[in-house]
């Protein structure tokens, strides 16, 4: 006799089964390949370079690798020709016992760019594994009184393999007593029996042998035995028996011992002995079920004794006999079919398979950053798993593959706002209540030259004064990056141009570390009043980055020049003036004019002139206009003069120290006939005072109007460099007004505000404005004080 083990619905399961695996579907982004377990080492799986798009060559740069967890080494790809192929003996039913799908999943990771391929290898059953029964020999003891078809249930035998491979037969030898019982179409119950077909004489046969043999669908078949014993036994009408021969019970996992899974009942017609039942687990129930459940033999209460965990084995079947106690005992049996409930009592594992940090501020959107697998190991709703991601950041999960998630860049970094990030990825299963796992990875922002050196202001002025020692420190300029490490790295440098006819590092230079600014030659003042230039900061990212800031340089007049006379109008001896003046001319004749300049500006300009006492402190007739330079007489001449005088006039600049020139007017006192008519006509300037004062108010308009435009301008220049400079710094001093001069002429001073800091020097700084005040007692004093406005003026430098 030979019954089939399975049924029509699993044999179309199976066949939806392998039509699905046998199905690529490129939208997934997954590959898919087959191998026979037990293929030799070596045997070829697939091209899975060629297929997932990569070229041989980028295998090792890419640092190609492949991944399987808890796989080991069973496959491998050779990065010379991208050939995936069997590494170490595959055995299916180690790998996935009675699953009826098997496959080992692969995760091939490549770097730059970091990329996830997810390849699937599904491990093909070949029928390696014989059917096995519990035993080889069982012995069954049956008393001759067991009425026609009575049933005696065994224990099937196993296959490790699956589908058509695990569909076992079975055979019993031919024999006259008994047939096979059909298999049960339960998928939990394995059960098989013997149906007595002819009555038992123990007298004619005490003892039966049969031989039951067991053969799978695989090709070549395999085939396993079992030999029965049978003990025909004489006495015991009434065998015990349960009130159902199949029991199912729903049990919770992690219940604790002592707890009741059932309580069996089975009932005895017989009296006294012959009708006392003892409970216990059939010879055939496996030793693991025995180590999780104990049978009460008196009450027939089966409690558990052990561990019962849902993801370690799903249901149990055991085996109860109820023996009872004749002498001849006779015995009933039923199946208990405990099927383990899943609790949420595992924790979702979390964890980072690659990790592609730091990550560049100008990542693109979309870049990945990590892969993070998780896992749970409960079934169902309770193995059901999400993750999570700390709120407010700028990265985002994305569910790529199963259980697998990529931590992606989701917005915009920068680093100059927030270096790094500490994300904290929760897993969390459906259970109720639900079980989370978190992982913590801290992700740091690599910094990107985006910014360039910024000054604080876009211009600054420093005041040096002339004369400067070579290499004097006139100013430092100070930039600042937002950027980190090199790229924050600023140096200086000027950005060259012609200075006249020299070129600009002539004159200064920049120290490229510290920014500090250097005077390379002393600087002229009458040479050079204004130095403008721009100072270039670079950082040195890659490309660099940079910015300009101009500096004025404006060069303060020192008094370095002597005042200089000038070419006399008439002619002279060595230098000085012969003048020929008649004895009849009155008081305030002008005898001669001396003149001068001064290379100088402003108050180291203003010259001054002083008539030197004659020798032996003998009086003279004459004076000198204190700015005018005119020599003329101070009274009526008369005979008790000396007719030959020779004056020394002190021309003297107003600077600290002042300097000096000296000028010697030779005057001979002739009759007034031989008095010379030039010098008639160089007078005659002096005889129409009337013509003089209109001369006079012209030129005193003049003189005021440009004294108020240099006012409004010093204010206006005060104001732009208050709002726009800090102080300077370095061997530079604060500026303090200082009230120049008063005289009978005129007020002269300097403008009590400007610039807070100038180059250090000796004594305070000086401005070149001055504004002229002018007093006019009579007519010749205000032609005198005009000269002196014109000349000075001229002189005067802003």
């Amino acid at each position: 006799m030979e019954f089939s083990w399975g049924s029509g619905q699993e044999s179309r399961r199976l066949l939806l089964l392998l039509l699905l695996l046998a199905t690529w579907e490129a939208g997934n982004g997954q590959l898919h390949y087959s191998v026979s377990e037990e293929a030799k080492h070596g045997t070829f799986v697939g091209r899975i370079a060629q297929d997932l798009g990569l070229e041989l060559a980028e295998l090792v740069p890419r640092l190609f690798r492949v991944a399987s967890k808890g796989r080991g080494d069973l496959l491998e790809v050779n990065l010379q020709n991208g050939i995936l192929f069997v590494n170490s003996r595959i055995d299916r039913e180690e790998l996935c016992g009675r699953s009826a799908e098997c496959s080992i999943h692969l995760e091939v990771i490549v770097d730059r760019p970091l990329q996830v391929f997810h390849v699937d290898v599904e491990v093909r059953d070949i029928n390696d594994n014989p059917p096995v029964f519990p035993a080889t020999q069982k012995n069954l003891s049956i008393a001759e009184s067991r009425p026609l078809d009575s049933q005696f249930p065994l224990e099937g035998a196993s296959d490790a393999d699956i589908g058509e491979n695990a569909l076992l037969t079975y055979r019993l030898s031919p024999n006259e007593y008994f047939s096979l019982e059909k298999p049960s179409d339960d998928e939990l119950v394995k059960g098989l029996g013997l149906i007595l077909r002819k009555s038992l004489d123990r007298e004619e046969a005490p003892e039966i042998f049969l031989v039951l043999t067991a053969t799978d669908g695989g090709k070549p078949e395999l085939t396993g035995t079992i030999q029965l014993l049978i003990t025909v036994l004489d006495a015991n009408d009434n065998a015990p028996a349960f009130d159902r021969t199949l029991y199912k019970v729903r049990l919770p996992e992690n219940v604790p011992n002592g707890t009741l899974v059932i309580k069996l009942n089975a009932s005895d017609l017989d009296e006294g002995l012959n009708g006392d039942i003892v409970y216990s687990f059939s010879n055939d129930v496996s030793p693991n079920v025995k180590s999780k459940f104990h049978i009460d033999p008196i009450t027939g209460q089966i409690i558990v004794k052990g561990y019962i965990d849902f993801e370690e084995s799903k249901s149990y079947e055991i085996i109860v006999e109820g023996i009872d106690k004749g002498q001849l005992p006779l015995s009933g049996h039923c199946r208990v079919i405990v099927e383990v409930e899943d609790n949420n009592d595992h924790v979702p594992d979390l964890e980072f398979k690659s990790l592609s940090l730091p990550i560049r501020e100008d990542a693109p959107l979309g870049t990945v950053i990590a892969l993070i697998s998780v896992s749970d190991k409960d079934m169902g709703v309770n193995g059901l798993v999400t993750c999570s991601l700390t709120s407010h950041v700028p990265f985002k999960l994305v569910s790529t593959f199963k259980n697998y998630y990529s931590l992606v860049l989701d917005s915009a970094l920068d680093r100059e706002s927030v270096s790094a990030y500490e994300l904290v990825v929760t897993a969390r299963d459906g259970g109720s209540p639900s079980l989370w796992a978190t992982a913590s990875v801290s992700v740091e922002v690599a910094d990107v030259n985006d910014n360039a050196p910024a000054f604080a202001q876009p211009e600054y002025t420093v005041f040096v004064k002339e004369n400067n020692p070579p290499g004097c420190h006139i100013f430092t300029v100070s930039a600042w990056d937002a950027d980190a490490q090199e790229n924050a790295l600023v140096s200086y440098s000027l950005v060259e141009r012609r200075v006249g006819e020299r070129a600009l590092s002539s004159y200064v230079s920049v120290h490229a570390e510290s920014g500090k600014v250097y005077a390379l030659q002393p600087l002229d003042h009458e040479e050079l009043e204004l130095l403008q230039f721009q100072v270039s900061a670079r950082d040195a990212g890659v490309p660099p980055l940079g910015s300009n800031v101009t500096l004025q340089v404006f060069v303060l007049d020192e008094n370095d020049n002597a005042p200089a006379l000038l070419a006399p109008r008439a002619g002279g001896i060595g230098g000085s003036v012969n003048e020929l003046v008649p004895w009849s001319v009155g008081a305030g004749h002008v005898v001669a004019k001396v003149r001068a300049v001064d290379a100088d500006s402003g108050y180291n300009a203003w010259l001054s002139y002083e008539l030197q006492p004659g020798t032996g402190g003998t009086l003279i007739p004459f004076r000198v206009g204190l700015y005018t330079g005119e020599i003329s007489t101070t009274r009526v001449l008369d005979e008790a003069d000396a007719p030959r005088h020779r004056l020394l006039v002190l021309v003297k600049d107003h600077g600290e120290p002042a300097l000096t020139a000296t000028a010697t007017v030779l005057v001979s006192l002739v009759e007034s006939g031989q008095a010379p008519k030039a010098s008639s006509r160089a007078l005659s300037g002096a005889v129409s005072p009337e013509a003089a004062l209109v001369d006079v108010n012209v030129y005193l308009i003049i003189a005021i109007c440009a004294v108020s435009s240099l006012l409004v301008f010093t204010l206006l220049l005060y104001t732009a460099l208050r709002c726009s400079a800090p102080p300077t710094e370095g061997a530079c001093a604060p500026g303090k007004p200082t009230l120049v001069c008063s005289s009978e002429v005129g007020s002269w001073s300097y403008s009590p505000q400007r610039r807070p800091r100038v180059c250090s020097g000796e004594g305070p700084p000086k401005t070149d404005l001055m504004a002229f005040s002018p007093s006019l007692p009579d007519s010749r004093e205000r032609e005198d004080q005009l000269q002196t406005a014109e000349e000075s003026f001229a002189k005067v430098s802003v």
